[in-house]
């Protein structure tokens, strides 16, 4: 327990310091971290200039950890991602040359934008934490977490994800518009350099922070909560595909880092209705009709269709 409430002060004072940058991010720093101490990813989805760069640049060095960001663009091979074999001429040898996704926090820009023979080379480098070149295999290094991003208006020159790569990302966070007095924030600080030189979640620490989110504590009424809030997915009359076994790993997994962040060692309903809505997102497919019914924003269908079912189940006392 004693651990728990270090481990909060840490976090908030992380929170607090990119906050001075990044005004009003402390939300998504909050789903940053889980993704970091569960081993997953995140996917950020909004509009161009609302700091998605900036936002992942900062976490990474308040992490003190190797930061890269890949552009990703139409004409990308896998090989510009991953990595590719060399003749080195002084040993005369074929020699691995490491690519871009071998560093701890990885921004994959405009992921979108890249062919899926490129998108699937992402696809064992989140999930295995390897990469796979010529028949060679090199681990990444770890921690390992990616950070995508993409624009969910421009459509041209884009190409759509497959579910087993949107399935990798344990959040699909959306990033809207800041409200009135946090862009006045912005703008009062854009010329004053609060950059603190902050760092107290090296490699070591954060990947000795994910032993500990494992051995925190979950009821058997927890994990039946989360179980049926998955059931009713697949049941819901909104919901063509829902949830997988899978996502009710994730998603307790996901709750024991929030307990964690939270100053606590064991998970507590909200915890669960926290994430609710990040984690299932871009997991459900909706039926026709659920996309009929006058509402053209996606976000406010999806959203609202988690919401019923979250209030339809009765969670733990």
């Amino acid at each position: 327990m004693e651990e728990s409430k270090n481990i909060r002060e840490i976090i908030i004072e992380m929170e607090d310091s990119i906050g001075e940058k990044v005004i009003g991010s402390k939300r998504i720093v909050r789903f940053m971290l889980i993704s970091l101490f569960t081993g997953n990813h995140i996917l950020i989805e909004s509009v161009p200039g609302l700091a998605k760069t900036m936002l992942a640049s900062e976490f990474s060095m308040h992490l003190g950890v190797k930061f890269k960001r890949i552009q990703f663009t139409p004409d990308m091979l896998p090989s510009d991602v991953t990595g590719n074999m060399i003749f080195n001429p002084e040993t005369r040898k074929m020699e691995f040359r490491e690519g871009p996704i071998f560093a701890n926090v990885v921004l994959a820009d405009e992921i979108n934008r890249t062919p899926p023979k490129v998108q699937s080379a992402l696809l064992e480098s989140m999930e295995e934490k390897q990469v796979s070149v010529y028949g060679l295999t090199t681990k990444l290094p770890q921690p390992f977490l990616v950070i995508a991003t993409q624009n969910p208006i421009e459509q041209e020159g884009t190409f759509p994800m497959a579910e087993a790569l949107m399935d990798r990302f344990l959040f699909r966070y959306y990033l809207d518009y800041p409200n009135r007095n946090d862009e006045v924030k912005i703008l009062t600080s854009v010329y004053k350099n609060t950059f603190k030189n902050y760092n107290k979640l090296d490699g070591e620490t954060i990947l000795h922070f994910r032993d500990i989110v494992n051995s925190v504590y979950v009821s058997n009424e927890i994990i039946e909560y989360i179980i049926n809030i998955i059931r009713k997915t697949r049941n819901s009359n909104m919901v063509y595909v829902g949830a997988s076994t899978r996502t009710a790993v994730k998603y307790l997994n996901a709750a024991r880092a929030n307990a964690l962040l939270s100053g606590r060692d064991y998970v507590i309903p909200e915890d669960i209705i926290f994430m609710a809505k990040e984690i299932l997102n871009h997991r459900l497919i909706l039926r026709p009709e659920a996309l009929m019914e006058g509402e053209s924003d996606y976000k406010k269908i999806i959203f609202g269709t988690i919401d019923s079912i979250i209030d339809s189940i009765e969670g733990p006392k």
